[in-house]
């Protein structure tokens, strides 16, 4: 998606910060909020059970007199609880509501007219009264312009076969409330601001601690020196970011395998070419103090076959460090069987230099198969194709075949033939020379082994390149090459089979 391919603004501290931060926040927020409302619910019970307590007095200090009438006769406790105090003032009033009206059972107090026993006038009521005697009914209102928190119940009273009802109304201020609201809100405001602060810090200070073995990792990577290609370290880097430095050292090992190979070519290939050049340099000067013309061709002789030699070694090396290249091959479907023959049309002068008989068995025509070491299977199969990089595997073949021309001796007889079996197509070089010690056959591929005194003592016996090149094209197109016994000679020996294995299309 667009989004996943873009820049991130910031880095992981960032959003870590950006991300914890009005988390932590919110929630603290949050809590505070429901802090600071169980606090005013908390005061707010406090102060009515205040208030109901006087009231609760003035409902039982109600009695009657002989006569049926009412009476009030208050504790000395009651009037201290109904004394009005600096920041409070307190509301009374107890009525009397005559025989014959109904019950005041969730009655709309305002509609109630009673007599009054003791108290202020004109005090607020409530639009309902409770359904309950004695049950407590709180709301909010004003009198005489001043706030105030009420109460009000009523109370049934009975004797001696009369009935009387009596309303309670008790109220307070809310000055001292507010008040004490207020501070304790600001108090709650107070702690939870430093609270705040201190969780803030709490997880800054956690970011930070845990980007240190990052910040530990950057610095290590910058003080590396530009030759040093030692795997970074992965003891104290979170467990989280393994992967990723194991990423990092993988792409150093690779890297490091590149500079390797490349440090390697260059001192093969300036080894190689110091003596072909340091042999021209010496026939050159010889040319120079030649007299005779005869003696003076044959020195120039020389120099153009060594510069022969040396074109056919540079060439070689430069196919080397092109195979040795790291970049993707493009594969497409390739026919052996064309390539090989063209392969053999390209090398039938220099074979019949060398009075050897190249030839190609084409599909149709009867010819053995690589045995099972090689191939996978032991017949030739028809219509041999390959999902590979054509111009890689002409490379690869074209080194097998000069490789045979140039030791399978004068005389011999050198067979390139295609085929495909068991998921691979293969393509082999087989001929009749001299062979190769299956104890050396995997020693030649590497660059400048010729396979041992017997080979190298062969006329043309090369730089020993060219099996180290064709194995590198082949593992290129994700196949290999394998050496393996050849046609028989005169001699009662056999020749060598090199088959080059690759995926069948």
């Amino acid at each position: 998606m667009a989004w996943a391919h873009r820049k991130m603004p910031g880095g992981i501290r960032y959003w870590l910060l950006l991300l914890l931060i009005p988390g932590v926040v919110a929630l603290l927020l949050v809590d505070s909020w429901g802090d600071y409302r169980s606090l005013t619910e908390i005061t707010e019970q406090v102060y009515d059970s205040a208030l109901l307590e006087p009231a609760k007095v003035l409902e039982t200090s109600v009695e009657f007199n002989a006569d049926g009438s009412l009476r009030i006769d208050p504790p000395f406790y009651a009037q201290v609880m109904l004394e009005s105090r600096a920041g409070s003032r307190k509301y009374f009033r107890v009525e009397e509501v005559g025989a014959g009206a109904p019950s005041l059972a969730g009655a709309d107090a305002r509609r109630v007219a009673g007599r009054g026993l003791l108290g202020m006038q004109g005090l607020p009521r409530p639009e309902l009264l409770a359904e309950h005697e004695g049950v407590p009914v709180f709301y909010d209102s004003s009198y005489r312009g001043d706030p105030v928190r009420m109460v009000a119940l009523w109370r049934d009273l009975h004797y001696r076969g009369m009935h009387r009802q009596v309303l309670v109304l008790v109220g307070e201020s809310t000055g001292v409330r507010e008040r004490t609201e207020r501070e304790a809100g600001l108090a709650a405001l107070y702690r939870d601001g430093r609270m705040l602060l201190l969780v803030v810090l709490l997880v800054w200070l956690s970011v930070e601690w845990a980007l240190r073995p990052l910040r530990r990792l950057r610095r290590e990577v910058r003080a590396r020196k530009v030759d040093n290609l030692m795997p970074l370290d992965t003891a104290h880097v979170p467990h989280e970011v393994v992967p990723l430095v194991n990423a990092v050292n993988h792409h150093i090992d690779l890297y490091r395998s590149i500079l390797d190979r490349q440090a390697q070519f260059l001192a093969d290939a300036s080894h190689q070419l110091r003596t072909p050049l340091a042999i021209m340099l010496t026939q050159a000067q010889y040319a120079q103090r030649e007299q005779d013309i005869s003696r003076l061709r044959e020195s120039l002789s020389a120099i153009v076959s060594q510069l022969g030699r040396m074109t056919r070694l540079t060439e070689q090396l430069l196919s080397l460090a092109n195979a040795n290249q790291q970049h993707g091959v493009v594969r497409e479907q390739v026919d052996l069987d064309a390539l090989a023959r063209d392969v053999v049309l390209q090398y039938l002068p220099l074979a019949r230099e060398q009075n050897q008989d190249l030839g190609w068995a084409a599909p149709c025509a009867s010819a053995d198969a690589p045995g099972e070491d090689a191939a996978g299977q032991g017949s030739a199969a028809h219509g041999a194709r390959a999902l590979a990089s054509e111009a890689g595997l002409h490379e690869a073949l074209a080194n097998l075949v000069h490789n045979a021309i140039n030791h399978a001796g004068r005389g011999a007889t050198i067979t390139v033939a295609a085929g495909t079996q068991g998921g691979w197509s293969w393509v082999s070089v087989s001929d009749n020379g001299p062979g190769l010690d299956p104890m050396l056959r995997a020693s030649v591929f590497l660059r400048f082994e010729r396979g041992g005194p017997q080979r190298q003592s062969m006329r043309g016996s090369g730089s020993g390149l060219g099996l180290a090149i064709a194995l590198a094209y082949a593992e290129r197109n994700g196949g290999t090459i394998v050496l393996e016994d050849g046609d028989p000679n005169d001699s009662g020996g056999v020749g060598l089979r090199a088959v080059l294995k690759v995926p069948a299309f």
